[in-house]
């Protein structure tokens, strides 16, 4: 997969405007994919940051929200042909998902065509397509990540002098996919914690299970207040059961809210958007 593009982009969104005479014979279009769920609600504030998104892009930019499964009628390949259709021949697909460690992201880009081989047996098969595809970069971590973590706990901090943020993710028990979950939430931690302006900020996983030993070494051992923040695109069953359960019992303050809806994760995917199109036009 590509290297991440953390900066902002130098390109500025369109206000209106057709597209830049470098991409005059050529016709790029966004398909954002996310996993989706049996949660209509879910899938409503999904649908909303992809529409808010749209609102700092070119206008008359094709742009298709998809999901890898559940959502029938608005999946990967209905996607594609929705763009297809349209004339696309550029197309930018934005894998919504909060970290490069999940298998899907390997399935996904090996599915478009984006690598030869996954790295880890899927059932999914290769896409019908006939644009050229762009692959961006899944949310990991960055100033605008911390900052919706941030927001979505802060009400929980009385004492910050004696509190520590604990995120709270998927996780994998794949070798490989495990390194690179621990790599972004490790540093997405840090940036929040930093942000904050509390005492300490650290991780825990569901996958291997983390989250009982983090919270009893911060809150038994170092005498610490837990505030927990869960690592989710949306809020669903491990938000509000898994993670609930594994805190039981166990002193900590959690608010259960997912990173939607927030408006910076709009602005996220509309600046990767815009860098990825400069990309285009050199």
């Amino acid at each position: 997969m590509p290297d991440a593009i953390h900066e902002q982009s130098s390109v500025k969104p369109g206000e209106g405007q057709p597209f830049a005479g470098a991409l005059r014979d050529r016709k790029p279009g966004v398909l954002v994919i996310s996993h989706g769920s049996p949660d209509g609600l879910w899938v409503e504030r999904v649908e909303a940051a992809v529409a808010e998104a749209a609102k700092d892009l070119p206008a008359g930019l094709p742009l298709a929200c998809s999901f890898l499964e559940t959502v029938e009628g608005r999946l990967i390949q209905d996607g594609i042909d929705r763009l297809e259709a349209q004339g696309v021949t550029e197309m930018i697909v934005i894998p919504l998902f909060v970290s490069s460690g999940s298998t899907h992201i390997d399935e996904i880009a090996y599915a478009l065509g984006v690598k030869d081989t996954p790295e880890k047996e899927t059932d999914l098969e290769r896409f019908r397509i006939s644009a050229r595809v762009f692959f961006g970069d899944p949310i990991d971590d960055g100033p605008l990540v911390a900052e919706m973590v941030w927001d979505k706990v802060k009400a929980l901090s009385l004492r910050p002098e004696r509190e520590v943020l604990l995120l709270v993710g998927h996780g994998s028990v794949h070798p490989g996919f495990l390194q690179r979950w621990e790599r972004g939430i490790a540093s997405l931690a840090a940036q929040a914690g930093e942000l904050s302006g509390l005492s300490g900020a650290d991780y825990a996983l569901l996958n291997p299970d983390s989250v009982r030993s983090k919270v009893r070494y911060w809150s038994d051992e170092q005498g610490m207040d837990v505030i927990v923040a869960p690592l989710f695109l949306s809020a669903g069953y491990f938000t509000k059961t898994m993670i609930p359960a594994r805190l039981d019992g166990l002193p900590h303050r959690y608010s259960g809210e997912a990173l939607l809806p927030h408006p910076l994760l709009a602005r996220w995917m509309s600046q990767q958007i815009l860098n990825i199109m400069g990309s285009l036009t050199c």
